[in-house]
């Protein structure tokens, strides 16, 4: 896997210190961020029509 380098500006470093879960490091905050994010992107995908074999409501 490669090594991915980010600097948080002070902005980012506020974002992670209010998301932090008792006993979680920053890593788990932006893993979870990472995880919402691909979630969000597949129903866009699936809104969009995208996805395939999904079948929406109305295209029944």
């Amino acid at each position: 896997m490669a090594d991915i380098a980010f600097r948080a500006n002070a902005e980012d470093e506020r974002i992670i210190r209010k998301a932090l879960r008792e006993g979680e490091q920053p890593s788990d905050v932006l893993r979870r961020a990472l995880r919402l994010l691909q979630r969000d992107m597949w129903y866009e995908r699936m809104f969009a029509g995208d996805l395939p074999g999904i079948e929406l409501p109305d295209e029944r």
